[in-house]
């Protein structure tokens, strides 16, 4: 008995240092140190696999070639695996995940939270022949596409002016698709994905691969990787996340509610707590 209370109480103690982005302390992070998910297939190899369903839901299907069934299917490291920050260094906090997705952290400290989603959405295009579909607005609000990279135009930024000059050569490789995505990752984040993209305006319309987005800077945004649905209507939710210090994505438990952990029920526009942030109000967006 007192060795479990010295563990609660130090798990306090750590989880008393770690701040949102915003100043405040999370108070639920210290559960995630001591209370162990009920729906986890630990030799699971992607996001699906991963995850178990409670009873009584059901996983959603999706379309073989969607966006939506691409994060379901999306690799996974193997269970033990830490989240690694872009130095190489292991993350401080290593007991809010259970599951660490196949995206490849640069040692540049450019892919944060919302660079890595975006990441994501833009491989996804790639891979499936939509390159022409690859395009991120600035925080300026000015559109800078994959297509016109590769065509060798480049930005002239001067304070919120934008222009475009074809100033380098022609280059459709996948290694100069990396450095478009730095591109993206140095002047968009989740103020200029918030204005960009659709809402999604009711609980019940959230479909995986939509984005839980505090607009700001500093804000910060995390991706749906699953949902499941009960014959009464209820909806439950996995989510991933990138984090600054840019490090590795990954699956996130849930420090409210240890009974469905790594699921989340959720309202919108309800306050919203995840392991080392929160969100004052539940809102999403959606990639075009």
């Amino acid at each position: 008995m007192k060795k479990i209370i010295l563990i609660l109480i130090l798990a306090g103690v750590v989880g008393f240092f770690f701040f949102s982005r915003k100043g405040k302390v999370i108070k639920n992070t210290a559960l995630t140190y001591v209370v162990e998910p009920n729906y986890i297939n630990e030799s699971g190899a992607t996001v699906s696999e991963r995850i178990k369903v409670p009873e009584g839901y059901q996983r959603v299907a999706y379309d073989s070639i969607s966006f939506q069934e691409y994060i379901q299917q999306y690799p996974l490291k193997e269970f033990s695996a830490k989240i690694i920050n872009y130095d190489g260094n292991e993350y401080v906090y290593q007991s809010g995940h259970v599951g660490i997705l196949e995206v490849p952290v640069p040692p540049n400290g450019l892919q944060q939270c919302a660079d890595a989603l975006i990441r994501i959405r833009a491989e996804y295009l790639w891979e499936n022949n939509r390159k022409e579909e690859i395009g991120f607005n600035f925080t300026s609000g000015h559109y800078c596409s994959w297509k016109q990279y590769a065509n060798g135009f480049r930005p002239k930024i001067n304070g919120s002016k934008v222009s475009f000059h074809q100033t380098a050569q022609k280059n459709n490789s996948k290694e100069n698709f990396y450095k478009y995505l730095n591109l993206i990752y140095m002047y968009a984040g989740t103020q200029s994905l918030y204005d960009e993209l659709p809402k999604v305006e009711s609980i019940a319309d959230v479909e995986v691969g939509d984005l839980l987005v505090y607009p700001g800077s500093p804000g910060h945004i995390i991706m749906v990787a699953d949902k499941a649905t009960s014959k009464t209507g209820k909806i439950l939710f996995i989510f991933a996340q990138g984090n600054t210090p840019a490090q590795s994505v990954h699956l996130l438990k849930n420090p409210n509610d240890a009974g469905i952990s790594p699921w989340y029920e959720i309202e919108m526009g309800q306050y919203l707590e995840i392991p080392t942030y929160y969100f004052n109000e539940v809102k999403f967006i959606r990639f075009k």
